[in-house]
């Protein structure tokens, strides 16, 4: 049954059983955005065989999957609707919309209905990253607001861990292990829903509201969001902060998520077993590192030292893969480097900024708008990438530079440019930047 009362803003209590239940229902938008990707980063090669896809063709599935475009329109769409209607009314329907799209992909036997089947799912799990992070974000204690967003890293790490598991063990059914793997997503996403039912909405989101002079009626505020909310000086900062540090990464993140076993397996010469399970390896050690390292760090006064080894390791890890040959070898190297840096890197700080940064009126949509532009733009990203690497190791190489060169601009903007937010208050965060 759910309740009309959001939790109480106590940024001074200790972290309980009720904060861990509802960041737990939250993270679960990043379970099944990670295992939607990399179940279709798995399936790929196999969709490519059995429907004879050019490489132009897996680059459409790629640009228009849960991984770029579609998330990135989902997002926009679902951000503004967290701050004009509420966190929890987006993030307590999107999962049926998900569940749906889903379908597609599980019953698809074309590519016209695997495309409509990945625009569905993502849209479903962008309109949800935004609402599910910032209500997190809204109702942690001050000292435990990074450890809460940590956990969504966690959660979004280990989405791809049992995905790629249950992928590895199905990969002699060949495409059916694949519409397996989607099955078990499905289920999840549908449980999901079942459980965040009783989920509360932001008291911070309320009160907003309330101080604005808006309509508060059912849960629901009628709000208007204005251009200027946007483009105050504090705001612009911080836009251009974030966006500057998680776009470069994210445009690495994004292409080994989705393409390391395509790249692997027709580059590598690996098998699909190996690829996979090579995969899921490197996101366990990202829910490890981030469980054991960002988690109980993340709060203190050691944000920068964090962030800088986490950049750094990144850096060497793909350093790593531009010197050698790609091989199985190669691969676990990489896999182990790169991977222990991203369990405290950019991509979990960028949760934190993302939602620490702007005020709460436009706290969803701000974040949306990063994080929707910069899927955009590895939409257009993921439809080169099989192209040029088919052309061989050569072009691969190149590319993999870029990847370096773009971890290395990210790490230093992230250093240098590191707002010191570690154990404050939304409020006195927003105080501090505006009058900065």
């Amino acid at each position: 049954m759910s309740t009309t009362r959001g939790p109480q803003v106590k940024d001074d209590e200790a972290l309980d059983r009720r904060h861990w239940r509802w960041a737990v229902l939250a993270s679960m938008a990043d379970y099944i955005d990670a295992g939607s990707i990399v179940a279709g980063s798995a399936g790929l090669a196999l969709w490519a065989s059995a429907y004879n896809l050019s490489s132009g063709a897996v680059g459409l599935i790629a640009a228009f999957s849960s991984n770029a475009i579609s998330a990135g329109v989902g997002c926009l769409i679902g951000g503004w609707l967290g701050d004009r209607v509420g966190r929890k009314r987006v993030y307590q329907w999107d999962l049926l919309v998900y569940a749906f799209g889903t379908l597609f992909v599980i019953f698809s036997p074309s590519l016209p209905g695997l495309l409509v089947g990945f625009v569905i799912v993502g849209l479903a799990v962008g309109a949800d990253i935004p609402t599910s992070w910032t209500l997190i974000a809204e109702f942690s204690p001050a000292r435990a607001r990074g450890k809460m967003l940590g956990l969504t890293n966690v959660f979004w790490s280990l989405g791809p861990v049992l995905t790629l598991a249950l992928a590895w063990a199905l990969a002699p059914l060949g495409l059916l292990g694949i519409r397996i793997v989607f099955a078990h997503l499905l289920v999840v996403a549908l449980v999901t829903w079942f459980f965040r039912r009783g989920m509360v909405e932001s008291e911070r989101w309320r009160n907003a509201g309330r101080v604005a002079g808006d309509a508060v009626a059912g849960g629901a505020r009628q709000a208007t969001m204005r251009l200027r909310d946007f483009t105050t000086r504090a705001n612009l900062r911080a836009f251009a902060f974030v966006f500057a540090m998680f776009l470069p990464w994210n445009l690495v993140a994004g292409t080994a998520g989705f393409f390391f076993p395509y790249i692997l397996r027709t580059v590598g010469g690996a098998g699909q077993g190996t690829s996979v399970a090579l995969q899921a390896m490197g996101f366990l050690i990202v829910s490890i590192t981030t469980s054991v390292v960002f988690m109980p760090l993340s709060d203190t006064r050691h944000r920068r030292l964090l962030f800088g080894i986490g950049a750094a390791l990144q850096a060497i890890a793909y350093g790593v893969l531009f010197t050698f040959p790609l091989g199985v070898t190669v691969a676990v190297v990489y896999l182990v480097v790169n991977n222990l840096g991203s369990g405290f890197g950019q991509g979990p700080f960028f949760r934190v900024w993302s939602t620490e940064l702007f005020p709460t009126q436009i706290r969803a949509s701000s974040q949306a708008l990063l994080y929707g532009v910069v899927r955009i733009l590895i939409g257009g990203w993921s439809f080169l990438v099989p192209v040029l690497a088919a052309t061989g190791f050569h072009t691969l190489a190149l590319i993999l530079l870029l990847l370096l060169l773009l971890l290395v601009a990210s790490g230093v903007i992230g250093l240098v440019f590191m707002p010191r937010t570690a154990g404050k208050t939304l409020e006195e965060i927003q105080a501090e930047r505006v009058a900065a």
